[in-house]
C-alpha cells in the first residue's frame, strides 16, 4: 500500500489537474442537467384562488371547515454515488492506466459535484463490494474519496457486475444519480441494471485502453489475462488472427451499446491515452439539450 504522503501528494496532484475542468463543467451545464430529484414537502397552507385542487388536503380541510392546500418544494439534495470497478483488468494501459484514467476522471465529477454542494459516496467492486462509503458534503469528504481510490489494494482480481449492481440497489434507497466506472468485462449484468435505471438516473463510463481493441503487429507475444492468470501464446503478425480478434472485439461492444441502449442508460466512453475532457463535454452538452427540450 502506497505510504500517507505518497497518497497526499497523487490526490493534491489529481485535484490540480481536474481543477479547470472542473469550473468549466460548474460554469457550463452541470447544475442544469443534475436537477433535484423530485418534490418534498414543504408546508399546509390556505387556499388561494388559482391553487390547484388536487393539492387540497381534505383531512385539514374538512378539520377545520376550510380549505388548506399541501406545499411542495423542489428537492435540492442531490446523491452522487461512484460505482468504481477496481478488478485487475483495470490495471491495463499502454501510457497509462485505466484505473488511474478513470480516478482522474472520477475525481472531476465528485469535485463538480461537491460545488454544487451534492453529496457524494462510493462503491468500490471486483467480484465483490470491496468498499463502501455513504454519501456526504463537503471538500475533506470528497478528499478522503479520492484518497481510497487511490490508495485502494484490491482483495480479489475478477469482476461481477451482477452482484455488485444488485448491492447498489439493495443500499441505495432514495433516487440518485449513480456513475458506473468500468470497462465492462462481464456478462449477464443487464437485469440489474435495468432495475437500477429504474429507480436512479445511471450513467455509464467505460473506460478502455486502444490496445485491447487492435492488437499491434509484434510477431510471437504471451497474452494473459489479468483476472484469470490464464495465459496464451499468439502470432501478432497474422493478419488472420488480427483481423479475427478485432471482429471479436467490435461484437462485444456493439453487444454493450446495445444493452445501454436498451435500458436508456447514457453512456461515456473514455480512452486511456485520449484526454477525457472533449466525452466528458460532449456528454453533458447532449444531456443539457435533452432536458431543455
Amino acid at each position: 500500500m502506497p505510504e500517507t504522503k505518497e497518497i497526499i501528494k497523487q490526490v493534491k496532484k489529481i485535484e490540480i489537474v481536474t481543477r479547470n475542468l472542473v469550473d468549466g463543467l460548474i460554469a457550463g451545464s452541470y447544475h442544469s442537467i443534475f436537477k433535484g430529484q423530485g418534490i418534498e414537502f414543504s408546508e399546509i397552507r390556505d387556499y388561494r384562488p388559482g391553487d390547484d385542487i388536487r393539492a387540497i388536503d381534505w383531512k385539514v380541510t374538512a378539520r377545520f371547515d376550510h380549505p388548506f392546500v399541501k406545499e411542495f418544494i423542489e428537492e435540492r439534495d442531490l446523491r452522487v454515488y461512484f460505482v468504481f470497478d477496481y478488478s485487475a483488468s483495470s490495471s491495463f494501459g499502454n501510457l497509462v492506466e485505466k484505473r488511474r484514467k478513470a480516478i482522474e476522471l472520477t475525481a472531476t465529477l465528485m469535485f463538480s459535484a461537491m460545488r454544487n454542494n451534492d453529496k457524494v459516496g462510493i462503491f468500490i467492486f471486483t467480484e465483490d463490494i470491496e468498499k463502501f462509503i455513504p454519501a456526504r458534503k463537503g471538500r475533506r469528504h470528497i478528499l478522503k474519496l479520492i484518497s481510497t481510490l487511490v490508495s485502494h489494494q484490491p482483495e480479489n482480481k475478477k469482476t461481477n457486475l451482477k452482484k455488485a449492481l444488485s448491492y447498489v440497489a439493495n443500499i441505495v434507497k432514495k433516487r440518485s444519480i449513480i456513475f458506473i466506472v468500468s470497462d465492462f468485462y462481464d456478462q449477464d449484468f443487464a437485469k440489474q441494471l435495468k432495475i437500477l435505471k429504474n429507480r436512479h438516473d445511471v450513467i455509464a463510463i467505460k473506460v478502455n485502453d486502444n490496445r485491447e481493441a487492435n492488437l499491434p503487429d509484434v510477431g510471437l507475444i504471451q497474452l494473459e489475462d489479468e483476472e484469470t492468470g490464464e495465459q496464451i501464446l499468439v502470432d501478432t503478425s497474422d493478419e488472420a488472427f488480427r483481423s479475427n480478434y478485432s471482429n471479436i472485439v467490435s461484437k462485444e461492444e456493439r453487444r454493450l451499446n446495445h444493452i445501454f441502449k436498451r435500458h436508456k442508460v447514457d453512456t461515456v466512453n473514455i480512452i486511456t491515452d485520449e484526454p477525457y475532457e472533449y466525452p466528458l463535454r460532449k456528454f453533458f452538452k447532449t444531456r443539457q439539450k435533452r432536458v431543455m427540450r
